[in-house]
């Protein structure tokens, strides 16, 4: 039997290591790419083709949610396994929203992870157990609506709000994604129309709210 291939994606290269030597004890799982940030991770999945994406949330650049939302509409045979250290709603909604195919706490023990991986791989959905009951009540309770804000701006607005919130300014921004200052310039006007944030220190608090960035970027 052909053995899962994985994918881990996470900006932290000790959490990287710690992951592919726990990984190396499940029978018939190998990593077979890493990556450090989002965009990277998109790139290696077209490259390799992994079954699987074990996915930070947190992550410079591009971060996990946004690559999931990428890696699963470019690539549909791939699964995404969200990996967090977030237990609220808030966090399991947007995960699930981006096309998540589990989510796993990083408390979670170590048979939860392959069992994470192994549903993933058969396109099925698993939640860690430690998420309460409630949570994942009301999330799948919840019809579907408008979407917040976030939802409203395009994958590259979302992609430089990111960056925006990073601290990147324009002209590194547009070298991060290949396009002129001109157009980085447009995009940031456009959705800063769109959510009505007309400087920077609200684009910030903005993609902290949402879960682009966390409070210590």
């Amino acid at each position: 039997m052909a053995k899962i291939r994985i994918l881990l994606a996470d900006d932290h290269g000790l959490v990287r290591a710690s992951l592919r030597s726990l990984i190396t004890e499940f029978t018939g799982i190998e990593v077979v790419a890493e990556a450090s940030d989002g965009i990277e991770a998109v790139n290696l999945v077209g490259k390799h083709h992994p079954a699987v994406v074990l996915m930070d949330i947190s992550m410079p650049i591009l971060n996990g949610l946004e690559a999931t939302r990428r890696i699963v509409k470019e690539h549909p045979g791939t699964y995404v396994v969200v990996l967090s250290q977030h237990t609220d709603e808030k966090w399991v909604q947007q995960a699930m929203r981006a096309g998540a195919s589990g989510y796993l706490l990083k408390t979670s023990p170590p048979h939860e992870l392959r069992l994470a991986l192994e549903a993933a791989a058969q396109g099925q959905i698993f939640l860690s157990p430690a998420i309460s009951k409630q949570v994942i009540d009301v999330y799948l309770s919840r019809a579907p609506d408008g979407g917040d804000q976030l939802d409203q701006l395009t994958p590259r607005q979302r992609e430089i709000l990111q960056m925006i919130a990073e601290g990147h300014a324009s002209k590194r921004i547009a070298q991060l994604l290949g396009a002129s200052v001109k157009t980085i310039e447009s995009h940031r006007a456009s959705l800063m129309e769109r959510l009505d944030i007309h400087d920077v220190a609200g684009l910030v608090r903005f993609a902290i709210r949402h879960g682009l960035v966390s409070p210590e970027t």
